[in-house]
């Protein structure tokens, strides 16, 4: 029987931390900057948490369940 792969994307995209949550890095934080304000490029520097409805179907991409 052959290995299950991870999925490739899934796995440069998600971190599992200790407690079990998934986190992610927020989007539009790449270019054209000038535009967007201090406030909300500050709060695209923090990590996103996977919600709960799409928990399950990260966890099986990174072959966690």
């Amino acid at each position: 029987m052959p290995k299950v792969k991870t999925n490739s994307s899934a796995k440069k995209r998600f971190k599992v931390t200790g407690t079990g949550e998934i986190t992610f890095q927020k989007a539009f934080k790449r270019h054209i900057l000038t535009k967007k304000t201090k406030k909300r490029k500050r709060m695209l520097n923090k990590k996103g948490l996977v919600g709960p409805a799409n928990k399950d179907f990260v966890m099986r991409l990174l072959r966690l369940k």
